[in-house]
């Protein structure tokens, strides 16, 4: 900003507004932005140092829901992030055997394999019991929405089921 533009913006707007309503553009030289950038690493460093955990498995967590998130908001269906594929991840960051998880959600370990690699789509009360153990931070609405965009998928682009329909219509 040249000196023209900012006393402009002073006669227009007063010291006090321009000091409440715009930022100004700081100088730093190289070495200070250098500086400020490796002290800012080393803060964000000992933060992830010093957390729990448990801390750090809600925050992955966290980063699954906001994955799942992204994903549904795409219009573009994805092969490789199905259900069963988040669900592997979420049992992943848990760091739970197969077996200890399906009895923590009281199902079968065969049943948990069968959604894991897609071949079953789980019952609605399996997705609230991934909720609630999860302890709400991935909604239910969000294991429901990965399994129905599958379902999604296949009812458009399923070919033969149309041609094998069509005999059952009459025009």
């Amino acid at each position: 900003m040249t000196k023209k533009d900012f006393d402009r913006l002073l006669k227009k707007y007063g010291a006090e507004e321009l000091a409440g309503s715009f930022v100004f553009p700081a100088e730093n030289s190289g070495r200070d932005e250098a500086n400020s950038t490796k002290r800012l690493q080393e803060i964000l460093a000992e933060r992830r140092a010093s957390k729990t955990p448990a801390e750090k498995q809600k925050a992955q967590l966290m980063q699954l829901r906001f994955q799942i998130e992204d994903y549904l908001k795409e219009k573009r269906f994805n092969g490789k992030k199905t259900f069963g594929y988040f669900l592997k991840s979420y049992i992943t960051i848990l760091d739970k055997k197969s077996n200890d998880f399906a009895d923590e959600i009281d199902i079968k370990p065969t049943e948990l394999s069968q959604y894991i690699n897609n071949h079953r789509t789980p019952p609605q009360p399996v997705m609230i019991r991934l909720e609630l153990h999860s302890k709400n931070i991935i909604p239910a609405i969000h294991w429901y929405r990965l399994a129905e965009n599958r379902k999604l998928h296949e009812l458009m682009t399923d070919k033969s089921l149309r041609r094998e329909q069509k005999k059952y219509v009459k025009i």
